[in-house]
């Protein structure tokens, strides 16, 4: 019966790629104009490539969806790679793609992944013909893993986790979960939690290594673009509300009216999850007399100035270094919570709701060293951040907890390398092999 229930499902789910196929180039196109696709690479959508494969070598495809993806894994990326195999890392966002080309440049190739659709994953793996798979976090796209499978190549999930939601999701739909998982050689989930929940929908083969953002470099910053923020800044209190979804950006706002009495010079920065809604966010904070910048359009504050609004993505390590003190969103106003691994990173007192059940494993850890306030209400939370200004000793033992936090929560990419190395063990000797013969 579940056998019959995966193969309707999926039967439907390629039928229907099929019928939108002549209309995709449409959707494309309208992506491209927003900004959301690099229009002279769209091709690389269908799984046309834009580069040859490097002749004779063994390739491993890296696949991570977004920025925060890309970031993690790209320690793991370098390892592979320092071993001679070739690797090509695919994303599904601009601005991972910029991420991929500033920080590993070279060492890999970089394309767009191709749509879930079975014409593009042909095209694409008849070019790339990958001798592994590799997946972040959560990326399970059904026509790509079975085309791998068909192929007999390996595909294994690193950096694994299942949130609350999706855990339920997959839940009522077991025989789909496990339909999809079998195709999985692998999963290297981030916690004992994520693991079971593998084990518990089907999958084969687990193991538990941690969160390979622990072991990432912190987020960097334009240094230029830092001293002159820092300059025209100068000695204004600063704290931010990072990663904020709707109602936590107005939430901040009166934070900073209450705050403002008692440090009229303050500036708060304001990092929504969904940049697109900046436009809105500035309009509501005008309606409570708040004068803001946007970092969009290269503006920072002046001594009139209320709000920050950073409104640009892959520059957290900028507004992260513009204050001490910072709110993770996602926690409040909404459920599941925000990553604060970056956050710990570069040392900042978080402050942030309950509802950080996506992340429980990483907060579990700053809070057993401090390094984490965890509040009910907007007013718990104005007073904690009112408190951390006033008390600096508590917010710099904050500040190092969070920091000695990660350092706790490192390991993970050698827990990762080792489960991967039944896999790329035989690349690594064929590499060598044809290194000998080629003397």
């Amino acid at each position: 019966m579940s056998d019959r229930l995966s193969r309707t499902a999926l039967g439907a789910y390629r039928l229907i790629g099929q019928a939108a196929y002549p209309a995709i180039g449409g959707y494309v196109r309208w992506r491209a104009s927003r900004g959301k696709e690099e229009p002279a690479r769209r091709r690389e959508r269908y799984g046309h490539a834009s580069e040859p494969r490097p002749p004779g070598q063994p390739l491993v495809w890296v696949h991570a969806a977004s920025v925060g993806e890309s970031a993690a894994v790209e320690p793991l990326v370098r390892e592979i790679a320092a071993t001679g195999v070739a690797v090509l890392m695919t994303t599904g966002t601009v601005t991972s793609a910029g991420l991929v080309e500033e920080r590993l440049g070279t060492e890999v190739i970089h394309q767009y992944v191709p749509l879930d659709l079975r014409p593009c994953v042909r095209r694409f793996l008849d070019h790339w013909r990958p001798d592994l798979a590799i997946f972040a976090e959560s990326e399970l796209w059904p026509m790509t893993m079975a085309e791998l499978q068909r192929r007999r190549v390996p595909q294994i999930l690193v950096n694994a986790r299942l949130s609350d939601r999706s855990f339920r999701r997959w839940k009522s739909v077991p025989w789909l979960a496990e339909t999809l998982l079998e195709n999985l050689a692998h999963i290297v989930a981030q916690s004992a939690i994520d693991g079971e929940r593998y084990h518990l929908l089907g999958a084969r083969s687990v193991s538990v290594a941690g969160n390979l953002k622990a072991d990432a470099p912190p987020p960097g910053a334009d240094a230029r673009d830092l001293q002159e923020a820092r300059r025209v800044i100068a000695l204004r209190p600063v704290w931010a509300a990072l990663s904020t979804h709707e109602g936590e950006e107005m939430m901040a706002a009166r934070i900073h009216l209450a705050l403002r009495e008692d440090r009229p010079r303050l500036l708060t920065v304001i990092v929504p999850r969904h940049i697109e809604r900046a436009d809105a966010i500035e309009r509501e904070l005008g309606t409570l007399g708040l004068r803001a910048a946007r970092w969009s359009r290269g503006e920072l504050p002046d001594p009139t100035t209320d709000v920050l609004i950073g409104d640009t993505i892959g520059d957290m390590g900028f507004y992260l270094r513009l204050c001490e003190i910072a709110f993770v969103g996602k926690s409040l106003s909404a459920e599941g919570g925000q990553n604060p691994m970056e956050a710990a990173m570069l040392q900042t007192a978080i402050v942030s709701g309950r509802m950080v059940q996506n992340f429980r494993d990483v907060y579990a850890k700053l809070l057993s060293r401090g390094g984490v306030r965890l509040v009910d209400s907007e007013a718990e939370l104005g007073q904690a951040v009112a408190e951390l200004f006033a008390e600096p000793e508590t917010r710099r033992a904050m500040m190092a907890g969070a920091r000695e936090a990660v350092g706790e929560m490192g390991g993970a990419l050698d827990r990762t390398i080792a489960a991967l190395d039944p896999f790329l063990l035989p690349l690594r000797l064929e590499v060598r092999r044809d290194r000998r013969g080629g003397r």
